[in-house]
């Protein structure tokens, strides 16, 4: 292989516009991608390059994208997002516009996209449902569920202007979107990048973009459940409210009110007697509520000390106050609690000479003592745990 296929030579002289492809054995159709990249260069006057972000081809690809007039850079880590941040990393242009080289994205209109960068749009975002979707372009399971699904959640959990989540053509300030510091390897790059602008305040946009089917005679790289789930995965991840807050808020609250409900005894609805194995799970609610609630508490600082998430100062002011020496008190008030409980249980024993205790009386102030000393530990390795936290940072971020 020629040297000028793998040295990545970049254009001389201002460059406004990079059109970006990640190439993996794209022989069918990459030519015809370039052609109409260039095209809508040579149309519109824009300054600007197209560059081929390959991963590994097999097939030829590399020569047949320097014959078409591209500019090739080899990556050689694997993955959607490992090729385009290479291709980003490389690219010449103070604008991004990146798409599949599987000419199922129409390179050669590229208008809107440049307008609302040059507008000052930090992300411009494709949306195929506004677009439209050509018969064929897109299988039924991805058209009416998964893209649907991860979109609303995406909106949903990080407040998203975008309609579409995972258009594969999008325009960016480059400079903008590589201050993200982006890191997904694999499919789920279309996600982190749409999620980190969001949360970091950038400016985001929509343009309709139409979707057609992709010229290949081979099946797609996309494998639906397997990316569907690293999609949903990164989503989960990267809001800590959804994940661990708002499941431990409502499983440590509802446990509570259950407990508050059963202690006095036995309760009945509807012909249907609630004793004290509801009560036992309804301890277990707390616990786990708890816990998942200390796990909010960590993964959101954690996102906070590096950089995954923006400063919140509310969010900050109370950490501040969950001070290693506030959480041992509050941990030995639920021991106390606890072994207080204990005593009265102790206590209740004596009264049979150590024998036999009626369950129902028993477990009322046993279930009790032990949901209270399982939060004292929980509470006083959680408040060590922040203060191992902290010790990571070496400083507070500013809110």
């Amino acid at each position: 292989m020629p040297d000028t296929m793998t040295r990545p030579i970049a254009p001389t002289g201002p460059c406004e516009l990079t059109i970006l492809m990640p190439c993996l054995n794209e022989a069918e159709t990459l030519a015809i991608c370039i052609a109409k990249a260039r095209g809508y260069l040579a149309a519109s006057g824009v300054t600007g390059e197209v560059l081929i972000a390959d991963n590994g081809s097999t097939d030829g690809s590399q020569a047949i994208a320097l014959a078409a007039g591209a500019r090739v850079v080899p990556i050689a880590e694997k993955g959607y997002g490992s090729a385009l941040l290479g291709g980003i990393r490389a690219a010449a242009g103070r604008f991004v516009i990146m798409g599949d080289s599987d000419d199922s994205y129409d390179f050669s209109d590229l208008d809107a996209f440049v307008a609302k960068l040059r507008h000052g749009h930090a992300l411009v975002m494709g949306n195929r449902f506004k677009g439209g979707i050509r018969p064929g372009a897109m299988p039924p399971l991805h058209r009416y569920l998964g893209n649907p699904v991860l979109t609303t959640i995406g909106r949903i959990f990080f407040r998203s202007p975008c309609g579409d989540f995972h258009c594969g053509l999008r325009g960016f300030d480059r400079e903008a979107i590589l201050g993200l510091d982006l890191q997904a390897p694999g499919m789920e790059f279309a996600s982190e990048m749409v999620v980190k602008a969001t949360i970091h305040g950038l400016n985001i946009t929509e343009v309709p973009t139409t979707l057609s089917p992709d010229g290949r005679s081979r099946p797609p790289h996309l494998r639906s459940w397997r990316d569907g789930w690293r999609h949903l995965r990164f989503l989960l991840l990267f809001s800590p409210r959804w994940l661990f807050l708002y499941p431990g808020l409502g499983l440590l609250l509802s446990g509570l009110l259950a407990m508050a409900w059963l202690l006095p005894g036995p309760r009945a609805v509807a012909g249907v007697t609630f004793d004290i194995h509801t009560l036992f799970y309804a301890s277990l609610a707390v616990v786990v509520g708890f816990h998942s609630v200390l796990f909010y508490i960590f993964a959101r600082l954690y996102g906070i000390r590096e950089g995954l998430a923006p400063p919140d100062g509310r969010f900050l002011a109370l950490t501040r106050r969950l001070t290693l020496e506030a959480g041992l008190l509050a941990g030995l008030c639920l021991l106390i609690a606890g072994l207080l409980l204990a005593v009265l249980a102790v206590s209740a024993w004596t009264h049979t000479a150590f024998g036999a205790l009626p369950p129902g009386q028993a477990m009322r102030l046993v279930i009790p003592s032990g949901t209270c000393i399982l939060l004292a530990f929980q509470t006083a390795y959680g408040a060590f745990f922040l203060s191992v936290l902290e010790i990571r940072s070496g400083k507070r971020p500013t809110g």
